[in-house]
């Protein structure tokens, strides 16, 4: 008896008003430029598409969320089962009583930013240093400048795997340093934020004080995934990468920054392999010279590669 042939999850999902791709290419959706390709890759069309989607959907198919790639690595072997992606139908801002400002979970943090010092509330300035979506802030507690997500957020709208939508107040979060308490499984499609009363030109300002420092701090005009490690307590990782002469290290076409060696970049031919196997060779001599073991911020996702990458260089 002949085995029955393996099916493409693309077969058993069920109808849906968004847009679904199969074997969709993601490296054009990373901040890396590099990478496998989505099993299936779903935009839902508004939150009911995507609880419709979650509730008909095989509890045996994967589930990946992704926001616009800043502070991702899609490995080379691709992500199985089904890859979300929350595009302009969850980019709403909405402003409310008393500095209240809701945001869905697809909103630029730098728009959000924007769009309240533009109503004079302040707090929220420092989304506009880092690059990326409401959604992904929240999952890993982002924060820069001495601000941080948890300061400012009241509560977010959750929808759970089997399509059902929750609201979780700010402690049900269980937010800490780059990371939330929620269940990997839920997707984030919006929050509320509170912001301050102030002044317009003086948050202006701020910005504007934050973006000259990424501009001169950081190596924002290559193919970067953001800061590479979460900062150990009581250090930096960019310190502790750099006593340990990683400064300029590569492994094929990927290398550690010489502006800021928390940051990895492709020189524009390296594979998501090279840009892991940089990290942990990385983490690895970190942990021989200082004896601390570095701890990935940028998230990695898929399979690996089936061949190996080569071995760092100078």
């Amino acid at each position: 008896m002949l085995a029955a042939a393996a099916t493409h999850p693309g077969d058993r999902l069920p109808p849906v008003r968004g847009r679904i791709d199969r074997d969709a290419p993601l490296a054009s959706l990373t901040w890396f430029r590099t990478g496998g390709r989505a099993e299936i890759l779903f935009r839902p069309a508004d939150i009911e598409d995507l609880q419709d989607f979650l509730g008909g959907l095989d509890p045996d198919i994967d589930v990946t969320v992704i926001g616009i790639g800043a502070n991702l690595l899609v490995r080379d072997g691709g992500v199985p089962g089904v890859v979300v992606t929350l595009g302009r139908p969850f980019s709403n801002i909405a402003f409310g009583d008393a500095g209240r400002v809701e945001a869905g979970a697809g909103t630029l943090g730098a728009a959000l930013s924007r769009a309240c010092r533009d109503r004079a509330l302040a707090g929220t300035e420092f989304l506009s240093g880092i690059p990326g979506t409401v959604g992904g802030a929240l999952r890993m507690n982002a924060g820069a400048y001495g601000s941080e997500v948890s300061d400012i957020v009241i509560d977010a709208r959750l929808v759970d795997r089997g399509g059902d939508l929750h609201t979780l107040s700010k402690a049900e979060l269980g937010m800490s340093y780059r990371h939330c308490a929620v269940p990997e499984g839920w997707i984030f499609v919006s929050a509320c934020f509170q912001g301050v009363p102030g002044d317009s030109s003086e948050i202006a300002c701020r910005m504007a004080t934050i973006a000259g420092r990424r501009r001169s701090d950081q190596p924002i005009q290559v193919r970067t995934g953001g800061s590479t490690f979460k900062n150990p307590p009581g250090t930096s990782a960019w310190e502790l990468v750099d006593a340990a002469g990683c400064r300029g290290l590569s492994v094929g076409g990927a290398r550690v920054s010489e502006r800021h060696c928390n940051f990895l970049i492709n020189d524009g031919a390296a594979t998501a392999t090279d840009i892991e196997t940089l990290g942990e060779t990385i983490r690895a001599r970190v942990l021989a010279h200082s004896g601390v073991k570095l701890e990935w911020e940028i998230r990695r996702i898929g399979k690996p590669a089936a061949s190996p990458a080569g071995g760092p260089s100078r």
